[in-house]
C-alpha cells in the first residue's frame, strides 16, 4: 500500500471515531461507574463501550491489521512483539477530564507503519469536532458529517507563542518550561486535543516531560506531522512506535507547530 493510500485511511478512521463518540457521549456528565486500573488511572463504562465499537469496526474494515487498544492492554497486557503495521487505539483519551465533566477528552486511532505514524483520526465527542489525515494534509469537520476544511500548523509567533500543558501541572513547573522553550502564553488542557489544537494553528507547543503510552500519542502525532508540525524527542530526534519490549511506553517528547 502506497504512502498516499495509507494517508487516505484517515477518512475511514474518522468515520470510526465519530461513531465511537456517539456511543461515548451519553455517558458524559452522568453518574457512571469508575474503576481503577493497576496504574491507578481511571477506566469507565464509556471507555469500554467505545473500545468495543472501535475494535469491531476495525476488524470489519481492516481485518489484516492488528490492533493494540488501551483498555484491552490494561486488562490482558501488551504483546511481546508486533508486526510492522498496526493500529493504536485510545477509546477515551483524557478519562480524568471525562470523569470530572471537562470537555477536553478525545477518541483516538493511529496507524503505525514501520515505527512511524502514517494515518490518524481524533474526535472530540463533547464538541463533535473531528480531525484526520488525508493525502492533502489534515482535514477537519466541525460536526459529524459536516463540511471539511484543511487545517495546518502555524509558524512560531514570537512573543505570543501559546503552550498547552497538563491540567495538573504546578505553576512553578510551567514557569520553568516557559524559560526552557521560549513560549509566552500557556493554557491547561488534557488529552490529545492538545496535539490537534497545535495542528490546526490554535497553539504552538506541547512539551511532555512525563509518562505517556503509544496509544495516547499516535493519532495526534500523525495529524500534527501531516499538518506541517513537528513531534520529536526532547533532543530533536525521531519519535518511534512499536516498542513492545517496553510495554509500548513513550519517552518524553515535544510537539510543535510549523
Amino acid at each position: 500500500m502506497s504512502d498516499v493510500n495509507l494517508a487516505q485511511m484517515g477518512r475511514d478512521l474518522a468515520a470510526i471515531v465519530e461513531a465511537a463518540a456517539e456511543v461515548i457521549l451519553p455517558f458524559w456528565r452522568t453518574e457512571l461507574d469508575v474503576v481503577r486500573k493497576a496504574d491507578e488511572s481511571p477506566v469507565t463504562e464509556a471507555d469500554r463501550a467505545g473500545e468495543r465499537l472501535i475494535l469491531g469496526r476495525l476488524a470489519e474494515r481492516f481485518p489484516e491489521i492488528p490492533v493494540i487498544s488501551e483498555e484491552d492492554a490494561s486488562e490482558f497486557g501488551t504483546p511481546d512483539a508486533i508486526g510492522s503495521r498496526f493500529f493504536l487505539v485510545d477509546p477515551v483519551d483524557g478519562t480524568k477530564a471525562f470523569v470530572r465533566g471537562d470537555p477536553n477528552f478525545t477518541v483516538n486511532i493511529g496507524l503505525i507503519d514501520h515505527g512511524v505514524p502514517v494515518a490518524g483520526a481524533i474526535c472530540a465527542p463533547a464538541t463533535g469536532e473531528v480531525w484526520f489525515t488525508s493525502a492533502d494534509g489534515v482535514l477537519k469537520r466541525e460536526i459529524p458529517g459536516g463540511p471539511e476544511t484543511r487545517v495546518q500548523a502555524r509558524p512560531w509567533p514570537e512573543g505570543q507563542a501559546l503552550a498547552l500543558l497538563s491540567h495538573t501541572m504546578k505553576e512553578e513547573r510551567m514557569a520553568e518550561l516557559a524559560t526552557q522553550y521560549g513560549f509566552s502564553l500557556r493554557a491547561p488542557m488534557d488529552s490529545s486535543i492538545k496535539l490537534v489544537r497545535i495542528a490546526e494553528g490554535a497553539a504552538d507547543i506541547y512539551p511532555r516531560h512525563g509518562p505517556t503510552m503509544e496509544w495516547d500519542t499516535a493519532a495526534g502525532h500523525a495529524i500534527l506531522i501531516a499538518a506541517g508540525g513537528r513531534f520529536t524527542t526532547l533532543e530533536g530526534g525521531a519519535f518511534t512506535y512499536g516498542k513492545a519490549d517496553q510495554g509500548f511506553r513513550n519517552g518524553w517528547f515535544v510537539a510543535r507547530g510549523a
